[in-house]
């Protein structure tokens, strides 16, 4: 694996995470139309960066990538949930997500707030029942922590809060910084320490993997903001331009857009430079990390 290219691994483990996720949902025995309204946003594509995150640390560490599927489907359910919430009427109110109709407008908002509850309970379901051998009860309690305080108040739901609170107002850097590291970057972040506390890392390298999850977020959050002005409605798949248009504060909006791309490539290079300091094999990582400061959607 460590020799595979990147687009070989990213399409190889794309599809597994997408074949399995569809399986954990039609296993469950619950009521056909909120089976239906989860797997309906499940399926409805996307980047995949959270999962690939977690099977990259396993690769660097060398160890067998099939263990974290359970962990890298229950964070991508996570993800997914979210994003059905932050479509709803009483947050962003989209109608469209990756070009398809929002999970309200396909199943009401009801069964749609269901299905998000459910994605999101669900994904500890998955983690407290991993059954791999290798896989000690210490790690999955370590994982379960990590990762609901990576979704909740501490992290992504208090991101979120501090996103709605900030609406129509000039924000600092500092909290603009506070509301992506919380709302995109701790999931993301979640995602690399699964597959580091699945691998066995030691207290130094977790630090580092964290150190590369910070600046990770931010430039991810850094290039949404930049699509936002210069993306393609075709790509991205839904509308540009709604940041300006809502009056949000955003890096482009706060630095400049030449000030963001360089915000970017600054966090880019720190998040480079914390993979180095693990003494991993990070090929994959630093392929995604490009792959983050680069996509057109």
């Amino acid at each position: 694996m460590g020799t595979a290219s990147f687009d070989h691994f990213s399409k190889e483990y794309k599809a597994i995470i997408e074949t399995e996720i569809i399986e954990y949902v039609n296993k469950l025995e619950a009521p056909a139309v909120v089976k239906k309204a989860m797997a309906y946003s499940l399926e409805a594509g996307g980047k995949r960066i959270r999962p690939l995150l977690v099977f990259a640390v396993l690769e660097a560490f060398g160890k067998n990538l099939r263990c974290g599927i359970p962990a890298a489907a229950a964070i991508e359910m996570i993800h997914t949930y979210s994003l059905i919430h932050d479509d709803l009427p009483a947050m962003d109110d989209d109608d469209l997500r990756r070009g398809k109709p929002t999970n309200h407008k396909v199943f009401g908002e009801a069964v749609a707030v269901l299905a998000g509850d459910a994605l999101l309970t669900y994904s500890f379901q998955l983690v407290s029942g991993m059954n791999d051998p290798e896989v000690t009860a210490q790690m999955k309690l370590d994982l379960v922590s990590e990762i609901a305080k990576s979704a909740g108040a501490e992290g992504m739901v208090g991101g979120q809060v501090a996103d709605m609170e900030g609406e129509d107002k000039r924000l600092s850097l500092q909290e603009l910084e506070y509301i992506h590291e919380h709302k995109t970057g701790k999931l993301l972040t979640a995602s690399i320490l699964s597959g580091a506390i699945l691998s066995g890392a030691n207290e130094e390298q977790l630090q580092h993997l964290r150190d590369f999850g910070y600046h990770l977020g931010l430039a991810f959050q850094i290039r949404d903001d930049i699509l936002d002005i210069e993306g393609s409605v075709e790509l991205i798949g839904k509308p540009v331009g709604s940041d300006e248009e809502n009056h949000k504060s955003t890096y482009p909006s706060l630095l400049t857009l030449q000030g963001a791309k360089e915000k970017l490539d600054q966090h880019i290079g720190l998040a480079h430079a914390s993979l180095g300091k693990t003494a991993l094999q990070t090929g994959l990582l630093n392929e995604l990390t490009d792959l983050i400061a680069t996509r057109d959607h």
